[in-house]
Protein backbone atom coordinates (compact mmCIF):
# COMPACT_ATOMS: atom_id res chain seq x y z
CA UNK A 1 0.00 0.00 0.00
CA UNK A 2 1.20 3.60 -1.11
CA UNK A 3 1.17 6.58 1.00
CA UNK A 4 0.30 10.10 -0.35
CA UNK A 5 -0.63 13.48 0.75
CA UNK A 6 -3.65 14.42 2.55
CA UNK A 7 -6.75 15.97 0.23
CA UNK A 8 -5.12 14.67 -2.63
CA UNK A 9 -6.88 15.09 -6.35
CA UNK A 10 -7.23 11.02 -7.96
CA UNK A 11 -8.02 10.25 -11.45
CA UNK A 12 -8.44 6.51 -11.29
CA UNK A 13 -8.88 5.38 -15.16
CA UNK A 14 -10.70 2.57 -16.35
CA UNK A 15 -12.31 0.87 -13.17
CA UNK A 16 -14.96 -1.62 -13.58
CA UNK A 17 -17.25 -0.58 -10.95
CA UNK A 18 -19.13 -3.12 -8.59
CA UNK A 19 -21.47 -1.26 -6.54
CA UNK A 20 -24.85 -2.50 -6.74
CA UNK A 21 -25.97 1.51 -6.05
CA UNK A 22 -24.17 2.98 -8.79
CA UNK A 23 -25.70 3.70 -12.20
CA UNK A 24 -22.64 2.79 -13.30
CA UNK A 25 -22.38 -0.64 -11.86
CA UNK A 26 -20.64 -3.24 -14.12
CA UNK A 27 -19.45 -0.56 -16.16
CA UNK A 28 -15.70 0.33 -16.96
CA UNK A 29 -15.41 4.14 -16.32
CA UNK A 30 -12.89 7.21 -15.13
CA UNK A 31 -13.50 8.24 -11.83
CA UNK A 32 -12.23 11.70 -11.08
CA UNK A 33 -11.63 12.70 -7.26
CA UNK A 34 -11.57 16.30 -5.89
CA UNK A 35 -10.77 17.15 -2.63
CA UNK A 36 -12.44 13.79 -1.59
CA UNK A 37 -15.82 14.01 -3.53
CA UNK A 38 -16.38 12.50 -6.88
CA UNK A 39 -16.36 15.17 -9.44
CA UNK A 40 -17.02 13.37 -12.54
CA UNK A 41 -17.90 9.57 -13.28
CA UNK A 42 -16.99 9.03 -17.32
CA UNK A 43 -14.59 8.22 -20.65
CA UNK A 44 -11.36 9.35 -21.20
CA UNK A 45 -10.95 12.31 -18.29
CA UNK A 46 -7.75 13.24 -18.23
CA UNK A 47 -6.65 16.06 -15.14
CA UNK A 48 -2.95 17.30 -14.95
CA UNK A 49 -3.80 18.28 -11.25
CA UNK A 50 -4.19 14.63 -10.64
CA UNK A 51 -2.47 11.43 -9.15
CA UNK A 52 -3.18 9.29 -11.94
CA UNK A 53 -4.36 5.82 -10.60
CA UNK A 54 -4.10 2.54 -13.65
CA UNK A 55 -3.69 -1.05 -12.67
CA UNK A 56 -4.56 -4.22 -14.97
CA UNK A 57 -8.30 -5.53 -14.17
CA UNK A 58 -8.68 -2.21 -12.01
CA UNK A 59 -11.93 -2.93 -10.27
CA UNK A 60 -13.44 -0.09 -7.50
CA UNK A 61 -16.72 -0.89 -4.93
CA UNK A 62 -17.41 0.73 -1.78
CA UNK A 63 -14.78 0.85 0.66
CA UNK A 64 -15.25 -2.40 3.03
CA UNK A 65 -16.77 -2.65 6.82
CA UNK A 66 -15.62 -4.96 9.44
CA UNK A 67 -18.54 -5.79 11.63
CA UNK A 68 -16.14 -7.75 14.12
CA UNK A 69 -12.56 -6.78 14.88
CA UNK A 70 -10.35 -6.78 18.32
CA UNK A 71 -8.35 -3.77 18.66
CA UNK A 72 -7.32 -5.03 22.01
CA UNK A 73 -6.82 -1.27 22.71
CA UNK A 74 -7.27 -0.16 25.89
CA UNK A 75 -5.16 -3.08 27.92
CA UNK A 76 -3.89 -5.42 25.63
CA UNK A 77 -1.55 -3.61 23.60
CA UNK A 78 0.56 -6.90 23.91
CA UNK A 79 -1.54 -8.22 21.49
CA UNK A 80 -2.30 -5.50 19.16
CA UNK A 81 -0.95 -1.94 18.28
CA UNK A 82 -4.28 0.48 17.21
CA UNK A 83 -1.95 2.13 14.29
CA UNK A 84 -0.68 -1.40 13.34
CA UNK A 85 -4.35 -2.63 13.18
CA UNK A 86 -5.99 0.27 11.68
CA UNK A 87 -3.12 -0.16 8.72
CA UNK A 88 -4.09 -3.61 8.32
CA UNK A 89 -7.41 -2.99 7.77
CA UNK A 90 -6.57 -0.25 5.38
CA UNK A 91 -4.18 -2.95 3.21
CA UNK A 92 -7.28 -5.77 3.73
CA UNK A 93 -9.50 -2.77 1.86
CA UNK A 94 -11.46 -1.73 4.90
CA UNK A 95 -12.73 1.89 5.06
CA UNK A 96 -14.72 1.21 8.61
CA UNK A 97 -14.16 -1.68 11.46
CA UNK A 98 -16.41 -2.32 14.22
CA UNK A 99 -14.17 -2.74 17.17
CA UNK A 100 -15.48 -5.25 19.75
CA UNK A 101 -15.84 -4.13 23.91
CA UNK A 102 -13.15 -7.04 24.95
CA UNK A 103 -10.58 -4.04 26.07
CA UNK A 104 -9.26 -3.60 29.94
CA UNK A 105 -11.31 -2.11 31.11
CA UNK A 106 -14.28 -3.19 29.13
CA UNK A 107 -16.33 -0.51 26.20
CA UNK A 108 -19.02 -0.27 28.17
CA UNK A 109 -19.29 3.59 28.91
CA UNK A 110 -20.25 6.73 26.71
CA UNK A 111 -16.57 7.93 27.70
CA UNK A 112 -14.62 5.14 26.16
CA UNK A 113 -16.78 4.85 22.84
CA UNK A 114 -16.03 8.61 22.40
CA UNK A 115 -12.36 8.65 23.18
CA UNK A 116 -12.35 5.39 21.04
CA UNK A 117 -13.94 7.44 18.09
CA UNK A 118 -11.88 10.40 18.57
CA UNK A 119 -8.26 8.75 18.75
CA UNK A 120 -9.01 7.30 15.04
CA UNK A 121 -10.11 10.40 13.24
CA UNK A 122 -6.26 11.06 12.40
CA UNK A 123 -7.02 7.79 10.32
CA UNK A 124 -7.75 6.72 6.51
CA UNK A 125 -10.26 3.39 8.44
CA UNK A 126 -12.44 4.89 10.50
CA UNK A 127 -13.23 2.98 13.91
CA UNK A 128 -16.99 2.37 15.23
CA UNK A 129 -17.18 1.11 18.57
CA UNK A 130 -19.30 -1.83 19.59
CA UNK A 131 -20.14 -1.59 23.41
CA UNK A 132 -20.37 -3.91 26.08
CA UNK A 133 -24.34 -5.51 26.54
CA UNK A 134 -23.29 -6.01 30.19
CA UNK A 135 -21.13 -3.98 32.77
CA UNK A 136 -17.49 -5.33 32.03
CA UNK A 137 -18.77 -7.68 30.19
CA UNK A 138 -19.86 -10.60 33.18
CA UNK A 139 -23.38 -11.12 31.75
CA UNK A 140 -24.64 -9.76 35.36
CA UNK A 141 -25.96 -6.45 34.92
CA UNK A 142 -26.90 -4.45 31.80
CA UNK A 143 -24.54 -1.61 30.55
CA UNK A 144 -25.73 2.08 29.78
CA UNK A 145 -26.04 0.87 25.73
CA UNK A 146 -28.74 4.28 25.22
CA UNK A 147 -25.32 6.95 26.63
CA UNK A 148 -23.19 4.30 24.38
CA UNK A 149 -25.55 4.91 21.53
CA UNK A 150 -25.37 8.29 21.90
CA UNK A 151 -21.80 8.64 22.13
CA UNK A 152 -21.45 6.91 18.41
CA UNK A 153 -21.93 3.49 19.60
CA UNK A 154 -23.12 1.10 16.71
CA UNK A 155 -24.60 -2.08 18.21
CA UNK A 156 -23.99 -4.10 21.56
CA UNK A 157 -22.46 -7.14 22.09
CA UNK A 158 -20.40 -8.77 25.33
CA UNK A 159 -18.25 -10.50 22.32
CA UNK A 160 -17.23 -14.01 23.12
CA UNK A 161 -18.40 -14.20 26.45
CA UNK A 162 -22.02 -15.71 26.11
CA UNK A 163 -24.87 -13.89 28.44
CA UNK A 164 -25.33 -17.20 29.89
CA UNK A 165 -28.78 -15.50 31.59
CA UNK A 166 -31.83 -15.78 29.16
CA UNK A 167 -33.39 -12.93 30.93
CA UNK A 168 -30.62 -10.44 31.13
CA UNK A 169 -30.69 -10.99 27.49
CA UNK A 170 -34.53 -10.52 26.97
CA UNK A 171 -33.89 -7.46 28.82
CA UNK A 172 -31.06 -6.22 26.90
CA UNK A 173 -33.03 -6.86 23.79
CA UNK A 174 -36.10 -4.77 25.40
CA UNK A 175 -34.02 -2.25 26.03
CA UNK A 176 -31.95 -1.74 23.20
CA UNK A 177 -35.25 -1.89 20.69
CA UNK A 178 -36.09 1.32 22.39
CA UNK A 179 -33.94 3.49 20.43
CA UNK A 180 -33.62 1.12 17.58
CA UNK A 181 -30.03 -0.51 19.06
CA UNK A 182 -28.80 -3.66 17.46
CA UNK A 183 -27.71 -6.42 19.58
CA UNK A 184 -24.94 -9.12 18.27
CA UNK A 185 -25.03 -12.07 20.22
CA UNK A 186 -22.22 -15.00 19.85
CA UNK A 187 -24.15 -18.49 20.00
CA UNK A 188 -22.30 -20.51 22.19
CA UNK A 189 -23.90 -22.61 24.98
CA UNK A 190 -20.98 -22.83 26.97
CA UNK A 191 -22.65 -25.63 29.51
CA UNK A 192 -22.35 -27.82 26.22
CA UNK A 193 -18.95 -26.09 24.78
CA UNK A 194 -16.90 -26.44 27.72
CA UNK A 195 -13.44 -26.83 27.36
CA UNK A 196 -13.49 -27.81 24.55
CA UNK A 197 -10.95 -27.25 21.71
CA UNK A 198 -12.04 -28.20 18.58
CA UNK A 199 -15.18 -29.28 16.61
CA UNK A 200 -16.91 -32.27 18.30
CA UNK A 201 -16.41 -35.31 15.79
CA UNK A 202 -14.15 -38.04 15.07
CA UNK A 203 -11.05 -35.36 14.46
CA UNK A 204 -11.43 -34.41 18.16
CA UNK A 205 -12.09 -37.94 19.08
CA UNK A 206 -8.57 -38.80 17.48
CA UNK A 207 -6.66 -36.51 18.68
CA UNK A 208 -7.64 -36.60 21.74
CA UNK A 209 -9.29 -33.34 22.77
CA UNK A 210 -12.42 -32.10 24.12
CA UNK A 211 -15.00 -31.25 21.04
CA UNK A 212 -17.08 -28.28 21.00
CA UNK A 213 -20.69 -29.59 19.51
CA UNK A 214 -22.77 -27.66 16.63
CA UNK A 215 -25.42 -28.40 19.61
CA UNK A 216 -23.64 -25.54 21.62
CA UNK A 217 -24.11 -23.09 19.01
CA UNK A 218 -27.24 -24.08 17.69
CA UNK A 219 -29.05 -24.19 21.01
CA UNK A 220 -28.04 -20.68 21.87
CA UNK A 221 -28.94 -19.74 18.46
CA UNK A 222 -32.31 -20.68 18.98
CA UNK A 223 -32.72 -19.18 22.36
CA UNK A 224 -31.60 -15.63 21.01
CA UNK A 225 -34.09 -15.98 18.00
CA UNK A 226 -36.89 -16.36 19.93
CA UNK A 227 -36.12 -13.88 22.26
CA UNK A 228 -35.52 -11.52 19.51
CA UNK A 229 -39.30 -12.41 18.26
CA UNK A 230 -40.88 -12.32 22.19
CA UNK A 231 -39.24 -8.65 22.25
CA UNK A 232 -39.74 -7.87 18.19
CA UNK A 233 -36.33 -6.64 18.88
CA UNK A 234 -33.07 -6.89 16.53
CA UNK A 235 -30.60 -9.70 16.71
CA UNK A 236 -27.35 -9.81 15.11
CA UNK A 237 -26.21 -13.74 15.29
CA UNK A 238 -22.60 -14.49 14.55
CA UNK A 239 -19.79 -15.39 13.57
CA UNK A 240 -21.93 -18.71 13.16
CA UNK A 241 -20.66 -21.85 11.59
CA UNK A 242 -23.13 -24.72 11.74
CA UNK A 243 -25.54 -25.83 9.02
CA UNK A 244 -28.74 -25.42 11.51
CA UNK A 245 -27.83 -22.11 12.51
CA UNK A 246 -28.16 -21.46 8.90
CA UNK A 247 -31.21 -23.17 8.51
CA UNK A 248 -32.53 -21.69 11.40
CA UNK A 249 -31.92 -18.20 10.77
CA UNK A 250 -33.14 -18.57 7.20
CA UNK A 251 -36.92 -20.14 8.71
CA UNK A 252 -36.54 -16.74 11.35
CA UNK A 253 -36.37 -14.19 8.59
CA UNK A 254 -39.62 -16.18 6.95
CA UNK A 255 -41.25 -15.58 9.88
CA UNK A 256 -40.60 -11.85 10.05
CA UNK A 257 -37.94 -12.03 13.20
CA UNK A 258 -35.24 -8.96 12.27
CA UNK A 259 -32.52 -11.41 12.50
CA UNK A 260 -29.24 -11.20 10.23
CA UNK A 261 -26.02 -13.30 10.78
CA UNK A 262 -22.08 -13.06 9.88
CA UNK A 263 -19.71 -15.99 9.25
CA UNK A 264 -15.97 -15.32 9.14
CA UNK A 265 -13.89 -15.72 5.90
CA UNK A 266 -11.43 -17.83 7.35
CA UNK A 267 -14.23 -20.46 8.25
CA UNK A 268 -14.65 -21.31 4.83
CA UNK A 269 -10.90 -22.07 4.42
CA UNK A 270 -10.11 -25.23 6.89
CA UNK A 271 -12.15 -27.59 8.51
CA UNK A 272 -11.08 -29.70 11.76
CA UNK A 273 -8.99 -32.32 9.77
CA UNK A 274 -6.25 -29.00 9.58
CA UNK A 275 -5.55 -29.03 13.44
CA UNK A 276 -4.43 -32.49 13.38
CA UNK A 277 -1.20 -30.73 13.49
CA UNK A 278 -1.72 -29.13 16.74
CA UNK A 279 -0.63 -25.74 15.05
CA UNK A 280 -2.13 -23.80 17.29
CA UNK A 281 -2.41 -21.18 14.29
CA UNK A 282 -5.55 -23.09 13.24
CA UNK A 283 -7.72 -23.01 16.92
CA UNK A 284 -10.51 -20.51 16.60
CA UNK A 285 -13.59 -20.14 17.98
CA UNK A 286 -16.17 -21.44 16.20
CA UNK A 287 -13.88 -24.01 15.78
CA UNK A 288 -13.40 -24.86 11.90
CA UNK A 289 -15.52 -27.42 11.47
CA UNK A 290 -16.76 -30.62 8.86
CA UNK A 291 -16.79 -29.42 5.21
CA UNK A 292 -20.70 -30.41 5.39
CA UNK A 293 -20.84 -27.11 7.43
CA UNK A 294 -18.82 -25.35 5.34
CA UNK A 295 -20.63 -26.56 1.92
CA UNK A 296 -24.13 -25.13 3.94
CA UNK A 297 -22.01 -22.10 4.94
CA UNK A 298 -21.45 -21.04 1.43
CA UNK A 299 -25.60 -22.15 0.57
CA UNK A 300 -26.32 -19.56 3.59
CA UNK A 301 -24.56 -17.04 1.54
CA UNK A 302 -26.10 -17.69 -1.84
CA UNK A 303 -29.48 -17.69 -0.15
CA UNK A 304 -29.32 -14.58 1.97
CA UNK A 305 -29.73 -16.43 5.33
CA UNK A 306 -26.04 -15.29 5.68
CA UNK A 307 -25.41 -11.43 5.52
CA UNK A 308 -22.28 -10.25 6.38
CA UNK A 309 -18.32 -11.51 5.66
CA UNK A 310 -16.32 -10.43 8.70
CA UNK A 311 -12.82 -11.30 9.63
CA UNK A 312 -13.38 -11.81 13.36
CA UNK A 313 -9.83 -10.25 13.85
CA UNK A 314 -8.41 -11.74 17.18
CA UNK A 315 -4.56 -11.33 17.41
CA UNK A 316 -2.82 -12.68 19.99
CA UNK A 317 1.17 -12.21 20.73
CA UNK A 318 3.59 -15.33 20.49
CA UNK A 319 3.39 -16.18 24.22
CA UNK A 320 -0.42 -16.85 24.29
CA UNK A 321 -0.41 -18.94 20.81
CA UNK A 322 3.15 -20.41 20.43
CA UNK A 323 1.77 -23.17 23.43
CA UNK A 324 0.14 -26.60 23.87
CA UNK A 325 -2.96 -26.11 21.98
CA UNK A 326 -5.04 -27.26 24.74
CA UNK A 327 -3.46 -24.29 26.44
CA UNK A 328 -3.05 -21.46 23.60
CA UNK A 329 -5.66 -18.82 22.89
CA UNK A 330 -8.47 -19.01 20.34
CA UNK A 331 -7.95 -16.59 17.50
CA UNK A 332 -6.18 -15.32 14.31
CA UNK A 333 -5.02 -12.06 12.90
CA UNK A 334 -7.21 -11.65 9.73
CA UNK A 335 -8.20 -7.87 8.47
CA UNK A 336 -5.47 -8.10 5.95
CA UNK A 337 -6.40 -11.34 4.85
CA UNK A 338 -10.24 -11.23 4.53
CA UNK A 339 -10.90 -9.42 1.58
CA UNK A 340 -8.57 -11.69 -0.39
CA UNK A 341 -9.62 -15.00 1.20
CA UNK A 342 -13.44 -13.97 0.13
CA UNK A 343 -12.70 -13.78 -3.61
CA UNK A 344 -10.84 -16.48 -3.56
CA UNK A 345 -13.00 -18.73 -2.20
CA UNK A 346 -16.23 -16.89 -3.28
CA UNK A 347 -15.99 -15.48 -6.85
CA UNK A 348 -16.94 -18.70 -8.00
CA UNK A 349 -19.07 -19.42 -5.84
CA UNK A 350 -21.49 -16.07 -5.25
CA UNK A 351 -19.75 -13.27 -7.45
CA UNK A 352 -17.76 -10.36 -6.74
CA UNK A 353 -21.60 -8.36 -6.84
CA UNK A 354 -22.41 -10.52 -3.54
CA UNK A 355 -19.14 -10.38 -2.12
CA UNK A 356 -19.04 -7.18 -1.99
CA UNK A 357 -22.79 -6.89 -0.98
CA UNK A 358 -21.70 -8.77 1.90
CA UNK A 359 -18.49 -6.82 3.05
CA UNK A 360 -19.59 -3.05 1.95
CA UNK A 361 -23.27 -2.87 1.55
CA UNK A 362 -25.20 -5.31 4.17
CA UNK A 363 -22.99 -4.70 7.64
CA UNK A 364 -23.79 -0.61 6.25
CA UNK A 365 -27.26 -1.23 6.39
CA UNK A 366 -27.64 -3.31 9.35
CA UNK A 367 -25.44 -0.99 11.50
CA UNK A 368 -27.15 1.98 10.02
CA UNK A 369 -23.81 3.84 8.67
CA UNK A 370 -24.45 5.70 5.25
CA UNK A 371 -23.47 3.82 2.38
CA UNK A 372 -21.03 5.49 0.26
CA UNK A 373 -21.56 5.24 -3.77
CA UNK A 374 -19.60 5.34 -6.61
CA UNK A 375 -21.63 8.47 -7.98
CA UNK A 376 -20.57 12.11 -8.80
CA UNK A 377 -21.36 13.98 -5.89
CA UNK A 378 -20.45 11.38 -3.43
CA UNK A 379 -17.57 11.40 -0.84
CA UNK A 380 -14.81 8.74 -1.78
CA UNK A 381 -15.11 5.69 0.38
CA UNK A 382 -13.82 3.16 -2.07
CA UNK A 383 -11.06 0.17 -2.14
CA UNK A 384 -9.43 -0.53 -5.22
CA UNK A 385 -8.72 -4.24 -5.98
CA UNK A 386 -7.68 -6.67 -9.12
CA UNK A 387 -10.25 -9.87 -8.24
CA UNK A 388 -7.93 -11.78 -10.67
CA UNK A 389 -4.26 -10.65 -9.28
CA UNK A 390 -2.39 -13.05 -6.92
CA UNK A 391 -0.06 -13.03 -4.28
CA UNK A 392 1.23 -14.90 -1.23
CA UNK A 393 1.21 -13.50 2.43
CA UNK A 394 4.46 -13.90 3.97
CA UNK A 395 4.82 -13.44 7.53
CA UNK A 396 7.15 -10.31 7.50
CA UNK A 397 4.37 -9.17 5.15
CA UNK A 398 1.86 -8.98 8.15
CA UNK A 399 0.95 -5.73 9.45
CA UNK A 400 -0.80 -6.26 12.37
CA UNK A 401 1.49 -6.28 15.45
CA UNK A 402 1.05 -10.10 15.67
CA UNK A 403 1.10 -12.75 13.07
CA UNK A 404 -1.06 -15.77 14.04
CA UNK A 405 -2.88 -17.02 11.36
CA UNK A 406 -2.36 -20.31 9.21
CA UNK A 407 -2.82 -18.23 5.73
CA UNK A 408 1.01 -17.33 5.90
CA UNK A 409 2.22 -18.79 2.51
CA UNK A 410 -1.20 -18.80 1.30
CA UNK A 411 -2.01 -17.80 -2.12
CA UNK A 412 -4.55 -15.57 -2.81
CA UNK A 413 -6.84 -14.52 -6.44
CA UNK A 414 -7.72 -11.08 -5.77
CA UNK A 415 -5.66 -8.19 -3.92
CA UNK A 416 -6.14 -4.99 -3.14
CA UNK A 417 -4.91 -2.30 -4.69
CA UNK A 418 -5.55 0.88 -2.40
CA UNK A 419 -7.65 2.30 0.04
CA UNK A 420 -9.50 5.99 -0.33
CA UNK A 421 -11.37 7.51 2.27
CA UNK A 422 -11.17 10.58 4.97
CA UNK A 423 -10.10 12.39 2.48
CA UNK A 424 -6.22 10.30 2.51
CA UNK A 425 -5.37 8.30 -0.03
Amino acid sequence: MQSTPKNMNLLIKSATVIDPNSPYNNQTKDILILNGTVEKIGDNLSDESCEVITNNNLHISPGLVDMRSNLRTPGYEQHENFEAALKSAEAGGFTEICVMPSTLPALDNSSMVSQLIERSKKHKVTVHPIGAISQQLEGKELAEMFDMKQAGAVAFSDDKNPIKDANLMSRGLLYAKNFDGLIMSFPNETSISGHGQVHEGKISTTLGLEGIPALAEEINASRDLFLANYNEARIHLGPISCSNSVSMIAEAKSEGIKATSDIAAHQLWFTDADCTSFDSNYKVNPPFRSQEHIDDLIEGLKSGAIDVITSDHSPWDEEEKQKEFELAKFGITSLQTTFSASLTKLTKEIGLQSIIQKLSINPRTILQLDIPIVKEGFNANFVLFDPTETWTLKKEDILSKNKNTPFIGTTFTGKVIRTIHNRMD
